[in-house]
């Protein structure tokens, strides 16, 4: 083989709706367009939850991947596409959190963080739809807490806005923010998407191999 070489310029779409994933994706500086897979996350469980959050990862890439005309991708004078897809828990005492369903669970999740900790476990896949190739990897981050008053607790329930993220876990909120004591990790980590992972990947997927 010649060598390997980077195309000069290719396209993002990026598996989800997350506000906090665009946000994040759009401060590394690339543009994109959104995709959601709408997969019946439930439905899919593993025991650990590094291999969870690699195989959602994997299913939201290939839900979305089977609504595409995959051939256009893959002609050879097509513009490199690359697909991110990411998902991430919580988890607590070995237990692994998902996004809280009623309001009862949201107050316990927040209630247990209270001068304690959570770890978050995430994974991102970087699928290149021009090679079919896939690069993914797993980040973690842990966050431990000051005392979490109740009514802090209750006004973030009322927001509703802990239950569109796993464990109920808002690292970046106004509300919550006062009360984060240590961060071991980057925050981007616990938002959903990584940075650092998230570029490595992107650059693994963007390597070709020259033909020998």
């Amino acid at each position: 083989m010649a060598g390997r070489q980077a195309p000069s310029s290719f396209r993002i779409i990026l598996g989800s709706s997350s506000i906090a994933r665009k946000h994040i994706l759009a401060e590394m500086g690339y543009e994109f367009e959104v995709m959601t897979a709408d997969i019946n996350e439930k439905s899919i469980r593993r025991e650990l939850p590094e291999e969870l959050v690699m195989v959602l990862a994997e299913a939201k890439a290939n839900a979305i991947i089977s609504r595409l005309n995959i051939k256009d991708y893959k002609e050879k004078d097509a513009e490199t596409t690359l697909l991110i897809t990411s998902d991430i828990v919580a988890v607590h005492e070995g237990t692994i959190r998902e996004k809280p369903t009623s309001e009862e669970e949201a107050r316990q999740f927040l209630r247990s963080y209270s001068k304690g900790h959570v770890s978050t476990v995430g994974a991102v896949l970087v699928t290149n739809l021009k090679t079919g190739t896939k690069h993914g990897g797993i980040d973690k981050a842990e966050v431990y807490f000051h005392d979490i008053p109740d009514e802090i607790i209750q006004n973030l329930i009322d927001e509703r806005i802990v239950f569109g993220v796993a464990g109920g876990l808002l690292l970046e909120h106004p509300l919550i923010l006062p009360f984060v004591d240590t961060l071991i990790g980057a925050s981007d980590s616990v938002m959903g998407l990584p940075k650092v992972l998230t570029e490595k990947l992107i650059q693994e997927a963007l390597l070709v191999e020259d033909p020998c």
